[in-house]
């Protein structure tokens, strides 16, 4: 566990009512952003003269084109590795000309890592899994492999000390992007507990059956999650990963204000969706240069009279590039009058990996277009066109501007910007329009069809959507793309110019950073604390005002009143909840015993089980109070009768609950009902997670509308639907004590409350109340405490079962050493003992 740290309440931390903070006003004076990525944004040759290393920016890098969404006194650092095989001797210059020239820090790693991290881990395992491509067999992807999964935490690892050398953690805010360090987030939060963390993942996020089967799923998980905002291109993404959180790590999420956020130990994890944009300016550029107007002017001129269909993939077995050929072949096959009037232009980019996989889909793709042109072509007439070189960025441009349709038909892709490169080429330039002999005002249309698989296609409405595994399917939208009314093109083109123009990348990360401001804006109001070891560290974040109970402060107010109320939960406070045995041990009931026998005591145990399960275990306790089923029923000792202000001729609201109940139970493996006197209670904790939490809701609703008119109240607690009378609830059990405490001329001067979930934050605010209670003749000391670290309305807390009872047997010996010298011989070993075991 690291130390706690909390800003000195001189610096005004977390007193500042609007939650502002010391970071927040000097942030506003330097503002400084760290993007951290696999690979830097930089270009890297060797002078074949000199011999030295030359570095320019790579203008087409998405890193370098963010920073149009920032002010120019923005400064920017980057982290990352170079695409360059720098020698030993040489990376402490070029560190320093990288940091000097470009404000860049390389990371330099070892050949052998690189190659186990990059090609190993992230290539062969994370980027298919990610693509939903299991390892079933040998010759189908690589199988998990643990050296390759620690050569990844090493290569995070370095990363992480890079930022750390550079990093000034109160005003700096930190991007990391993309799947290669899912791990990083953790070393910098284990180093820096209140860093300001943000991470977007460029690729899909699989749906969790297929993302369970990864062994690492959970630090891969907790690393994500020591971000403060994570990002998605699309809201399937992220519910997939909201879904992993939910069915592993059992946390649930709610949406705050319009945003998504996930509770994590204290700390509000939030989750922005937002796909990636294009950089307009350098798109426009390439279309006013002359090479591609002169470009273009050959294309129409070769393709004159045919419709243009123009496919830019990766050559990789996600982008479907065979699909689309089949499915073209299709076309051919079913609209004959389009045969030598339709031309597709396949543009294949240079594989990002390599292997079987890729050379098999390389060698299909080669098949499929020979097939195809020798059926289909003839004399000066191809109906596919391959391009597989490296094609110059004006090149590419001049087919986007000239094509009919765009076809994107990948099985799966993160994003895939060509649709908006498309759009806006086709949109042109007033330069490219003069070059071109077009009027400045001549309407312009673009047709897209598109995967549903990729991450683009929410944000197109405009588009054709298809299912690229449907090859008919295609082929009919293809069709409908092509001979669509020249009106009806120009409206989509307008609409996803519109959006296209307006959302481009300066606009994704302006819009990210504003998030993740915003998600840091409470870092300091809180009190922070590194638990757990390894990748399963994490920050516990609780209120300042919140602390561990110190014994010798209760202790000293403990001596020093005479009337004290106390209030003990049962299960997780006396009880482990851990624990299969539920009966309390020979510690437990001696522990109480002896605080009962003080007269200056009324002691509670305030719980939701069962009168008769209570009764019967805490029997040795005779002068114990009990508030059984949150306080439907309560007795004061076991001497006395069970007391209820509720008569059985209220529960008919029973014989409506049980039938609905009922039929969720039948309909909802793994739920049960379990019946008590005061409450029904239908449980989901067995269930499966998703399907459980959604049935929950569609029960609160059925039963709210049931019961409207019944004295009940319907509640949703943590895995349990619960319907009870109005009324009944520890907190109002706790005022009922103490009420009657005052009636009978015994007003508490101290209360003490002990309590470790949800039902008992109703005791803390119960409790926390009576210090304005007009009865009373003066004002209680209040001890209202949790049991663990965890938000909470308590001021206090104990950290487990072992320290609760530590405390009550404190208490106990301090009770003892009050006593009269006649009756402390006989207590004098059980007081040393607790004071030993609290010391």
């Amino acid at each position: 566990m690291t130390v706690p740290g909390i800003v000195s309440e001189l610096d005004g931390g977390y007193n500042d009512g609007d939650g502002s903070s010391d970071v927040t006003s000097s942030n506003s004076s330097h503002e400084r952003k760290i993007i951290v990525s696999n690979m830097l944004p930089l270009q890297a040759k060797r002078d074949t003269e000199t011999g030295q290393w030359c570095f320019s920016w790579d203008e087409d890098s998405l890193l370098l084109q963010l920073r149009d969404g920032f002010s120019s006194d923005t400064e920017f650092v980057y982290i990352g590795s170079l695409n360059a095989d720098i020698g030993a001797s040489e990376q402490e210059e070029v560190s320093q000309k990288l940091l000097l020239d470009f404000n860049c820090v390389p990371t330099f790693l070892p050949e052998e890592m690189q190659e186990k991290f990059y090609s190993g881990f992230c290539k062969h395992h994370l980027w298919p899994l990610f693509h939903y491509m299991l390892p079933m067999f040998p010759d189908h992807g690589d199988r998990f492999d643990r050296r390759l999964w620690q050569a990844y935490v090493s290569a995070n690892k370095i990363f992480s000390d890079r930022v750390m050398e550079v990093i000034n953690p109160e005003d700096d805010y930190v991007w990391i992007q993309d799947y290669h360090l899912m791990v990083l987030p953790t070393f910098l939060r284990k180093r820096f507990n209140r860093i300001k963390l943000g991470f977007f993942l460029h690729s899909p996020f699989p749906s969790s059956e297929i993302y369970r089967t990864l062994p690492v799923r959970d630090d891969l998980l907790r690393g994500l999650l020591n971000c403060d905002l994570i990002g998605f291109h699309t809201f399937d993404y992220a519910r997939h990963f909201l879904s992993c959180c939910s069915r592993m790590l059992g946390l649930d999420y709610e949406s705050k204000r319009g945003h998504i956020g996930l509770d994590y130990f204290g700390r509000t994890v939030f989750i922005k969706i937002l796909p990636v944009g294009i950089h307009m300016g350098r798109l426009e550029s390439v279309l006013n240069l002359p090479s591609t107007a002169a470009k273009m002017k050959e294309i129409q001129e070769q393709f004159k009279g045919k419709k243009l269909i123009l496919g830019i993939d990766d050559m990789d077995i996600f982008k479907g590039i065979s699909l689309k050929l089949i499915a073209m072949e299709h076309l051919f096959e079913t609209y004959w009058h389009m045969r030598g009037k339709l031309v597709l232009i396949q543009i294949v980019n240079p594989a990002r990996a390599s292997g079987k996989d890729v050379e098999e889909a390389k060698r299909e793709t080669y098949s499929t277009a020979k097939r195809i042109n020798e059926r289909y072509g003839s004399a000066g007439y191809q109906p596919v066109i391959l391009i597989d070189r490296l094609v110059p960025r004006y090149e590419k441009t001049a087919y986007y501007a000239m094509a009919d349709c765009c076809l994107v038909n990948a099985v799966r892709d993160g994003m895939n910007l060509v649709p908006y490169k498309y759009i806006i080429c086709r949109q042109g330039t007033p330069g490219m329009d003069k070059a071109m002999g077009i009027s400045h005002d001549s309407p312009r249309t673009s047709m897209l069809v598109v995967s549903e698989f990729i991450g683009c296609s929410p944000s197109l409405s405009g588009a054709i959507r298809v299912n690229p595994w449907d090859v008919d399917a295609v082929a009919e939208a293809v069709n409908l793309a092509l001979t669509m009314g020249e009106t009806e093109k120009r409206l989509r083109h307008e609409k996803h110019y519109h959006y296209v123009s307006t959302h481009d990348v300066g606009y994704w990360a302006k819009s990210f950073m504003q998030d993740l401001e915003r998600a840091c804006r409470d870092h300091y109001n809180k009190r922070c604390w590194g638990i757990g070891f390894g990748l399963s560290f994490r920050v516990l974040s609780l209120s300042p005002s919140f602390r561990k109970l110190s014994f010798d402060h209760i202790v000293s107010t403990y001596r020093t009143t005479e009337r004290r109320a106390i209030f003990l939960d049962y299960d997780g406070t006396l009880v482990p909840e851990s624990s299969i045995i539920k009966t309390p041990n020979a510690e437990v009931l001696s522990v109480l015993k002896s605080l009962c026998r003080d007269p200056k005591n009324t002691v509670f145990v305030v719980s939701g089980r069962g009168w008769e399960s209570l009764s019967d275990w805490l029997s040795p306790c005779e002068n114990l109070g009990i508030a059984a089923e949150h306080g439907y029923f309560i007795r004061w000792s076991s001497k006395k009768e069970w007391e209820t202000c509720y008569s059985s001729a209220d529960a008919e609201w029973k014989t409506m609950v049980e039938p609905v109940m009922r039929s969720y139970m039948d309909a909802t493996d793994g739920s049960t009902i379990e019946y008590k006197e005061s409450a029904l209670v239908w449980h989901h904790q067995d269930a499966d997670p998703d399907f459980g939490s959604c049935q929950a809701k569609e029960l609160l609703d059925h039963l709210e509308s049931v019961l409207a008119n019944e004295p009940v109240v319907v509640k949703r607690g943590q895995h349990i639907v619960e319907v009870k009378p109005q009324g009944v609830s520890k907190g109002l059990a706790v005022e009922k004590v103490i009420h009657r405490m005052v009636e009978d001329g015994n007003p508490p001067d101290m209360v003490m409350c002990i309590g470790d979930d949800r039902s008992d934050e109703d005791m803390f605010e119960s409790i926390l109340s009576t210090v304005t209670n007009p009865d009373l003749p003066m004002p209680p000391e209040i001890f209202a405490c949790t049991v663990g670290r965890k938000p909470s309305k308590a001021k206090y807390f104990l950290d487990d079962v072992s320290d609760v009872l530590k405390l009550l047997g404190g208490l106990a010996a301090a009770s003892s050493s009050s006593k009269p010298e006649y009756q402390q011989e006989s207590s004098s070993k059980h007081t040393q003992v607790a004071f030993e075991s609290i010391i």
